[in-house]
């Protein structure tokens, strides 16, 4: 797969993890949902799948994870960040194949794209020291 279908598989990643958060939808209601997108497509969707799965089946862990390097509880992160920070925590600690860079690069890119004005540097800095421990 090509690297600009992780990138989308990661941009979709986001936008379920979101939507979960303000609807509370489960992993097969969210799958049906993106699958149906046009861009779904295009993108690396058994990375989707697998991301999406490990993810929704560890939020509390993966909240514990980056809590440790958080300057606020993580009840206090937006919807965003926190999809962003349970993305990267979760390829860091299940996806050994992709290199830590790229998974903090991703992140950052997406910060910037959706999240607040800088928490792209928030979301690089907690990423970067998570990345320690989980790797």
């Amino acid at each position: 797969m090509s690297s600009g279908s992780r990138h989308g598989a990661r941009r979709l990643l986001l936008q379920a993890l979101y939507q979960q958060q303000l609807a509370g939808n489960d992993v097969a209601e969210l799958l049906e949902q993106f699958a149906g997108r046009e861009e779904f497509a295009g993108i690396d969707q058994d990375y989707f799948r697998d991301v999406l799965g490990d993810v929704l089946s560890r939020m509390a862990e993966l909240d514990a994870i980056v809590d440790e390097f958080l300057d606020r509880p993580v009840s206090q992160l937006d919807p965003v960040e926190r999809a962003l920070l349970w993305i990267g925590a979760a390829e860091l600690s299940a996806q050994a194949d992709v290199p830590a860079n790229v998974i903090i690069n991703e992140a950052v890119e997406l910060a910037k794209e959706f999240g607040a004005q800088d928490s792209f540097r928030y979301i690089n800095a907690v990423l970067d020291k998570a990345s320690g421990s989980l790797r």
